[in-house]
């Protein structure tokens, strides 16, 4: 039902502050995961888009007791403002919590621990997830139908490996060793079993199951992503690589390779064209261009 909403973020923000309303184990888990030594208090309040004058509109509050806890939902690699945060802050909550996409690495570092003497605290929508499995295992047999809607509309929302999905993505390996690192392109692949790209922005959203590489005019291996996390540093997931802050990137760890029995031509594919194709297509074609319209005419047969 929360699909109904959309994906955007207000959609994100009021799929989690009605889940808070209905499930009062995970607004309990939740407080208790934020404040973790204050005494556990009922929850007897949670408000959507409060506004007040030069204060802003908050996204969450939360009510425990005397106890107010704002939380800012953001979705993706952002982060609110400071100025956005004081003006929360002016409303003298016991804690402002900024949910994101980030991981705690990259969120920490940018956001101030307090505000106005008010503590700032950074959660993932991974730690939501985590929470709301918990609570899932606590609450009544009603609360955990929410629970579980609510589950799977953020692993549709957010970046989630599809398992189960035997596409393909298809990418070109330079054969160069950029300037200042220690490693080139190719051996990132296949001496250090890893490969990055950015998150988004005419690459995929969500992390593949499967990649292909393909350099020397041909497919070389085709590997299955075993793990992937994100970050902005790549010297902090390969070494060789000198510290600079990127956008945020997927950074996998890749499975042991499966080379193609016979030579799998490029085709038709421009130089630095990246392509989606079945597996087993990219293992039984002559080319990768055939293999990715193969993929194409059965993807079109089976919407029918």
């Amino acid at each position: 039902m929360f699909e109904l909403l959309g994906l955007n973020e207000n959609a994100i923000t009021f799929s989690l502050g009605w889940t808070l309303r209905q499930s009062p184990s995970l607004a309990t888990l939740l407080l208790k995961d934020v404040l973790p030594g204050d005494p556990p208090t009922p929850v007897n309040g949670v408000h959507l888009q409060e506004y007040a004058a030069e204060k802003g509109i908050t996204d969450i509050e939360i009510e425990a007791g005397d106890v107010r806890v704002i939380v800012e939902a953001k979705r993706g690699w952002t982060l609110p403002s400071l100025d956005q945060l004081r003006q929360y802050a002016a409303r003298k909550p016991r804690l402002i919590v900024v949910l994101s996409e980030c991981s705690a690495e990259y969120a920490t570092p940018r956001l101030a621990s307090e505000v106005m003497g008010v503590p700032v605290l950074h959660r993932s929508w991974r730690d939501v997830a985590k929470l709301t499995r918990a609570a899932r295992r606590k609450g009544d047999r009603a609360e955990g139908r929410v629970l579980d809607e609510f589950l799977t509309y953020l692993e549709t929302a957010m970046p989630v490996q599809d398992q189960e999905s035997n596409l393909v993505y298809v990418v070109s390996l330079s054969l160069d060793t950029p300037k200042g690192w220690g490693i080139s392109n190719v051996d990132i692949v296949e001496k250090m079993g890893r490969y990055f790209h950015p998150v988004g922005d005419r690459w995929p959203k969500e992390p593949p199951n499967y990649l292909g590489f393909r350099y020397y005019g041909k497919l070389q291996s085709i590997r299955h992503v075993d793990g992937y996390e994100v970050g902005t540093d790549p010297h902090d997931f390969l070494k060789e690589i000198p510290s600079q802050e990127w956008d945020p990137h997927f950074f996998y760890t890749l499975g042991p390779p499966i080379v193609p029995p016979h030579d799998v031509r490029t085709g038709k594919i421009f130089r630095n064209h990246r392509v989606r194709a079945a597996l087993d297509l990219l293992l039984t074609c002559k080319t990768i261009e055939k293999a990715r319209d193969a993929t194409d005419k059965r993807r079109e047969r089976w919407a029918e």
